[in-house]
């Protein structure tokens, strides 16, 4: 009997799918904003929503935005990622104003659609507490609609 209680409880510990990480610390959307010139760059606008007031999204490394690789409507734009070791101390990081979406700049990858489609992508960030002195990557699917 006590096996069998000792094998369920793992089971009952394990997180929820689709919970935990930086779903309870934030929620993220993304909106899509068209070039200003048929040729001209775009961006995806990403929207940090803190939920946690004492947990905050690291400037270093930058948040990134990754495009769905199926999808052929947009084409990624961001300079590449620094190759520098990122330091995850919570005592000294530098955190992003959440209150102004992060924007992220993307091309046509052909020409525009003649009808609104929906494109894929995930966020990934890192994030910190300071009360708590820890810091954890998030990581974020994200749905937006281009016109």
């Amino acid at each position: 009997m006590k096996l069998r209680a000792l094998a369920v409880l793992p089971v009952l510990l394990a997180p929820l799918p689709g919970r935990g990480g930086s779903l309870e610390h934030f929620s993220v959307s993304a909106a899509f904003r068209a070039p200003a010139k048929p040729a001209g760059l775009g961006a995806v606008a990403v929207t940090f929503t803190p939920q946690d007031p004492d947990v905050h999204i690291n400037e270093e490394p930058a948040p990134r935005l990754k495009l769905d690789p199926a999808q052929t409507l947009l084409a990624d734009k961001q300079a590449p990622p620094a190759h520098k070791i990122p330091v995850f101390d919570p005592e000294t990081a530098k955190y992003l104003d959440t209150t102004f979406p992060v924007s992220f700049p993307v091309a046509w990858a052909d020409k525009p659609p003649k009808t609104a489609q929906t494109v894929k992508a995930s966020v990934v960030y890192f994030y910190c507490s300071k009360r708590e002195g820890w810091c954890r990557k998030g990581t974020s699917e994200v749905l937006f609609s281009v016109p």
